[in-house]
């Protein structure tokens, strides 16, 4: 089960429901996507929007362990060592039409700007947990000294945070 981005917000106290209602208004009319109209309209802050869309992309992505995948050389090839802990995140398949990286819930926003810069072609994401994801870190990109510790210094940068997650929980509970 999905929850609308607009329904995160209102969840989250980011918006209103009188706000939502006028942004999926505004968007029936001009089909654009609701996070711009959100940030245009109402000067909600990209990170608020960014934030939703990781829990809501979370809740829909499939579930992979990394570290419980034989990843071909070629696969790992793709990040070096440092770019895999630094974005938080594995690649691990590729074929003709996409690539097949996992990340966490914390770092899907980071890892995502990464790949949009630098893998070229059509690049889909799993998820995992934190501690899930150092485990295939381990597995696939051994780094001494590294752990789940360093993935959350580089991503200090306003991860989704574990509030948010309370916030999905409640909106269930809720129906919504």
């Amino acid at each position: 089960m999905s929850i609308r981005l607009g329904e995160l917000l209102v969840v989250q106290g980011v918006i209103t429901p009188e706000q939502r209602d006028k942004i999926l208004e505004l968007q029936r009319a001009s089909q654009r996507p609701f996070g711009v109209i959100a940030e245009e309209q109402l000067g909600i802050a990209p990170s608020a929007i960014e934030q939703a869309w990781t829990i809501q992309y979370a809740m829909i992505a499939p579930r992979i362990d990394p570290s419980e995948h034989e990843i071909p050389a070629q696969v790992l090839e793709l990040v070096t060592k440092r770019q895999a802990w630094q974005f938080g995140f594995v690649p691990v398949s590729m074929d003709e039409e996409e690539i097949t990286l996992v990340a966490s819930r914390e770092t899907l926003a980071r890892s995502l700007r990464f790949v949009n810069w630098r893998l070229h072609g059509l690049c889909t994401f799993a998820i995992c947990d934190l501690k899930t994801l150092e485990r295939g870190l381990d597995t696939h990109y051994p780094f001494p000294g590294a752990d789940i510790d360093l993935v959350d210094r580089f991503g200090r940068n306003k991860p989704a945070g574990r509030s948010c997650f309370k916030c999905v929980q409640t909106a269930r509970r809720a129906g919504i």
